[in-house]
């Protein structure tokens, strides 16, 4: 969507394929009918995709669903990168020594 060819369309053209699809492609066609603003306004993010700052990419990468392997992978990648960190002695478990 960043390519220019795609920003080269009109706004009109991305609406409508926003709204209409493309028959025998992935593209499915998304808008309802009567007034449509949420197509226009993923036509406004189409356009706004070349100026994307790193901040929004991670603001967005962190509001996609995540399965239960990348959950886990996420996991294990922060136990390994806090492994050597002090724990405090209020995280320790308890040992109960008898006597």
């Amino acid at each position: 969507m960043r390519l220019p060819t795609t920003q080269a369309l009109t706004d009109g053209e991305i609406y409508y394929v926003i709204h209409n699809g493309i028959r025998l492609t992935g593209m499915p066609a998304w808008g309802t009918e009567g007034k449509d603003d949420d197509s226009w306004k993923l036509v406004l993010f189409v356009r706004h995709l070349p100026q994307l700052t790193p901040a929004e990419e991670r603001e967005m990468e962190a509001l996609n669903p995540k399965g239960r392997a990348e959950k886990q992978e996420e996991q294990e990648e922060e136990q390994f990168l806090n492994e050597d960190q002090p724990v405090s002695p209020a995280a320790k478990p308890q040992q109960h020594q008898t006597h």
